[in-house]
């Protein structure tokens, strides 16, 4: 593990914001460094307001869209809701299909499978619409590059409405009306929503001519938070905004098919780790295992007994998911050592009958295993096709656009992506791609980093300013729970592996002459209890530790040195 000190901010803007906030210097910093510099900066990061989610009509196209979408609901066409399989499309999916059934029963929603259709717009989706006449798609968290499939509907009398987040390409398809902040002639203020907040800004739009506010649309965002927290989108702007409220409704009243999959979980409080962990892979189970119209069904499910079914069956898909993508990482493992590839830039592995559903699981495991970029692919039809993953640091989409010439199809973020081509170019693929990785990374993201917020003494830690560093949530990327490196602290003799296999450490550490212990636990941390015979330093994010109703702060360490 590399530990890196983020560089200190301004201290005079250090000084001042303390001041104004009548909170300690580290939080000052800390604050500074996330560039919340003002007492206005920190009213709105540590209040998040309704008032501060965007008017939707700054979006571009925004009111085409609206108009189109009016249009098709006075003249009662037909409106198919068309999303991806991951979480980010069947929550945009069940938002924008549930709103828009309040107004027009002419609604139906549409998600691709897997395994028969692929990624984003298909055809057989489009055939679909016409064979049941359908006059107009929304297609949600994808279609910003799907040119050919949009013509193809127009041949058809089929419009379209794009609502999509990832990066477009040189050409933007010619729909009725492209909704997406990334696009370079688009000036919304914030360009980092996720599929299902892009979906959100379409039916607030469409409230506008019905007198409705914001406060109306309250009762959706537990589905967008959920799909900020699993799509990993900045947790900055209007996204905390959105993730703040939706966090409030699913603690508070949640729709059926959140509430069916959290009710057997003792937790009073859920966080949005407990959103990325426990909600977010049993959706995402459904379109990995069998089909993502089992989420949709789920999250829209008006019945709270049968969500409770519903439920049920994405557990056992989520229990099958977690079987494959387990057997299938040490199946990858045996190939790299097999092909004695452990020492490359890259990782780059195929097998064709891996379970296309786990495959960008699986790059995720790998690089735990080998930190590098990472490619799982797998057959699918006639063609192959992978699920990207990178490193901090380096951008994997940028490194496949230099690898198009072998690529048929791709898309997605600087981490993550997707792509597929054909079997005869996988092994000139696989040499490209090291090729350009070796050529480009900074050969130090290729070690793990643990990025520090600040260097505190271990009595710095008062009840004062555990509660201010618990107010900055919800945390996700650009708002990470602060992280802090404290120097020569002791176990009081207590210390001791747990769990198991005696994988995780657990200790009491005090620092100089105060006694003062504090409670720290380590996970995956219990092959370095020999650093714990003497002074050692440690890199920690606070956390509550409740036993028998007693509430404690507890450390919870990322490394020792």
């Amino acid at each position: 593990m590399r530990w890196t000190l983020k560089p200190e901010p301004n201290k005079e803007k250090v000084n001042q914001l303390a001041k104004e906030l009548d909170v300690d210097r580290t939080i000052s910093k800390i604050l500074c460094q996330r560039n919340i510099e003002t007492f206005e900066d920190a009213k709105k990061f540590f209040r998040p307001s309704l008032e501060d989610i965007h008017n939707p009509f700054l979006m571009k196209d925004m009111d085409v869209a609206v108009a189109r979408i009016e249009t098709a609901i006075a003249n009662n066409e037909n409106i198919l809701v068309f999303g991806d399989y991951d979480v980010d499309g069947t929550t945009a999916v069940s938002l924008v299909s549930s709103y828009l059934k309040t107004i027009t029963p002419n609604v139906a929603t549409y998600i691709p499978d897997r395994y028969a259709e692929g990624y984003g717009v298909s055809y057989m989706g489009i055939d679909f619409a016409e064979d049941h006449d359908f006059s107009i798609i929304i297609a949600l968290d994808c279609g910003i590059k799907a040119i050919e499939k949009v013509a193809y509907a127009s041949e058809k009398n089929i419009d379209f409405i794009i609502c999509d987040h990832h990066k477009p390409g040189k050409e933007i398809p010619k729909a009725v009306a492209v909704l997406n902040a990334k696009r370079e002639d688009c000036n919304y203020p914030f360009d980092e929503l996720c599929g299902c907040g892009v979906g959100f800004k379409l039916i607030q739009a469409l409230g506008v001519s019905r007198n409705q506010t914001i406060t109306d649309f309250v009762p959706y965002l537990d589905l967008v938070a959920t799909a900020i927290a699993a799509d990993i989108v900045p947790m900055v702007g209007e996204n905390r905004v959105l993730a703040y409220y939706g966090l409030q409704v699913i603690n508070e009243n949640p729709r059926n098919g959140i509430k069916a999959i959290i009710h057997q979980i003792k937790k009073k409080e859920l966080t949005i780790t407990d959103v990325v962990f426990i909600i977010a892979p049993r959706i995402n189970a459904a379109g990995r295992m069998k089909h993502g119209n089992y989420a949709v069904e789920l999250l829209t499910e008006m019945d709270f007994e049968t969500a409770i079914k519903f439920a049920a069956e994405i557990e056992i898909f989520n229990a099958d998911r977690k079987d494959l993508d387990k057997k299938i990482t040490d199946e990858a493992i045996i190939q790299v050592v097999d092909n004695e590839e452990e020492n490359r830039f890259s990782t780059v592995v195929y097998q064709e009958d891996w379970h296309k559903g786990v495959i960008g699981i699986v790059a995720s495991r790998l690089i735990e295993n080998y930190y590098r970029p990472t490619l799982v692919f797998t057959k699918s039809g006639d063609k192959l096709a992978a699920s990207a993953r990178s490193v901090k640091g380096f951008d994997v989409y940028e490194a496949l656009l230099q690898c198009e010439e072998f690529i048929e199809q791709f898309g997605g973020h600087k981490y993550a992506a997707g792509l597929t081509l054909l079997p005869e170019n996988y092994p000139n693929f696989k040499n490209k791609f090291e090729a350009v990785v070796a050529k480009t990374i900074d050969k130090e993201l290729l070690t793990p980093e643990i990025s520090i917020d600040a260097e505190i003494e271990l009595t710095e830690i008062t009840p004062k300013f555990f509660r201010i560093i618990q107010q900055m949530a919800p945390f996700g990327p650009q708002n990470m729970k602060p992280v802090f490196k404290t120097s020569c602290v002791r176990d009081n003799g207590y210390g001791k592996k747990v769990g198991a296999n005696e994988t995780h450490l657990k200790l009491n550490v005090f620092q100089g002459d105060n006694q003062k212990t504090y409670n720290a636990i380590g996970f995956n941390l219990g092959d370095k209890m020999d650093f714990v015979q003497d002074d050692f330093d440690i890199v920690y994010s606070l956390d509550e530790n409740e036993w028998n109703g007693y509430k404690s702060v507890q450390l919870v360490l990322k490394d020792l040195k």
